[in-house]
């Protein structure tokens, strides 16, 4: 488990990292939470990170993937630094729970409208990160399905009619 000693290197640590890469954040705020281990049934630590940047483009990325592979490069140092295995979660000025909402709303949006045209529709190429998303948010709606095409870069997903 982590505690309040933790919480205080993980801030370290990411400022030392920012600073090193010449962003000063505004603000870091750190909460933890447990989570079930995808691989096994044991609990682990979530570590949710969220850093307010005044310019946090930069860090983001195109369709977040700067974001992403920081918050893997993080996930590592953190997880060599406190000698803990543990999730982390890393948001910029709230990106992520802004995307995530955006999907969910798309998702709900073209659900109706196939329910009521009763044609598929097909949605762009999207990571495996944001297909969960929608695949999770339509998965209790009766009157449509999701699946997932294609391969590599070019999967995407299909909201056919039931």
């Amino acid at each position: 488990m982590l505690d309040q000693n933790d919480t205080q290197k993980i801030k370290e640590t990411v400022t030392a990292f920012l600073d090193k890469a010449t962003l000063s954040p505004i603000s870091i705020d750190i909460n933890f939470s447990e989570s079930d281990s995808e691989d096994s049934l044991e609990k682990k630590d979530l570590v949710n990170l969220n850093i307010k940047l005044s310019e946090p483009q930069i860090l983001i990325g195109e369709r977040g993937q700067t974001l992403f592979e920081m918050q893997r490069l993080l996930k590592i140092i953190l997880n060599k630094k406190l000698q803990k295995n543990f999730y982390l979660n890393l948001d910029i000025n709230d990106y992520k729970s802004k995307k995530v909402e955006y999907l969910k709303e798309i998702a709900k949006d073209l659900a109706n409208e196939v329910s009521i045209t009763k044609k598929e529709k097909v949605l762009i190429p999207m990571s495996s990160y944001e297909r969960r998303i929608i695949h999770g948010e339509l998965s209790q709606r009766q009157d449509v399905v999701t699946e997932s095409c294609g391969n590599g870069f070019d999967r995407h997903i299909v909201i056919k009619p039931k």
